[in-house]
């Protein structure tokens, strides 16, 4: 009988042995979100017409690069008034002959119209993607008109919500996972950079109204994305770790 004790007691050992195990496991808790990206729509400064565009939808920008211009031909024609108005003026105040709240006027006016054939010019604010062109040469276009959007595709992100609990096992800097459902197997390196202090309703997007009226804290993940491969608009599954 003593003997048949031994190897039953040795798997209840091993059997409590693997429990402990598995309780002192990191759990690994998956959050969906939406990717993000830094956007920036440019639009026209001053009315004029398209005169050319130089850069296709898609195409890799640097910061500073001309994307469009405008004709402004009369902007052009008001500036060379204004610095020839400006230049008689320099004359006139050093003899004397006008005042100074004169010669300030003439010297508002040449900047001013000087500056404004310098938006006849459209640059690109910082290096990124051309996400959208929504114009054509030759096109009439008035101040305010959207002309293009840019989007800083080399880093991205998303919110994930997570309930109270969960926040004891997170930190900033905090490495995480993220995984497209269309492309399985496949991970992408990411890290916490924003943890919200103050709790809010699961956003309207959460399909059910049970998970909606929840109140969770949102977590900024956000993903270097070298190959842009992560667009905005995607969903990614993010993958938190319980470390308890």
């Amino acid at each position: 009988m003593k003997k048949r004790l031994i190897p039953i007691l040795g798997l209840v050992l091993l059997g409590g042995g693997g429990l402990v195990w598995w309780l002192v496991q990191p759990k690994n808790f998956f959050y969906a979100g939406t990717l993000e990206a830094t956007e920036v729509t440019l639009s026209a400064r001053v009315a004029s017409v398209i005169e050319t565009i130089g850069v296709k939808e898609g195409a890799t920008v640097t910061a500073g690069q001309t994307l469009l211009t405008l004709s402004g031909e009369d902007l052009k024609l008001a500036a060379d008034i204004a610095d020839k108005d400006f230049r008689r003026g320099q004359q006139l105040f050093a003899s004397g002959s006008i005042t100074q709240a004169t010669f300030d006027l003439l010297k508002f006016k040449r900047d001013q119209t000087k500056l404004m054939v310098a938006w006849c010019t459209v640059s690109a604010p910082l290096g990124g993607t051309l996400l959208h062109s929504y114009r054509e040469a030759g096109e009439m276009v008035a101040p305010g008109t959207p002309l293009f959007m840019l989007g800083d595709l080399s880093e991205i992100w998303a919110f994930v919500y997570v309930e109270q609990p969960m926040l004891s096992q997170l930190a900033l800097g905090q490495k995480v996972a993220g995984f497209l459902p269309e492309m399985p197997g496949r991970s992408f390196a990411g890290r916490i950079a924003l943890i919200r202090d103050e709790a809010e309703f699961t956003p309207k997007n959460v399909q059910t109204r049970d998970e909606r009226s929840r109140l969770v804290y949102g977590v900024k993940v956000v993903f270097a994305n070298p190959e842009k491969i992560l667009k905005p608009g995607m969903t990614v599954e993010v993958k938190l770790t319980d470390k308890k």
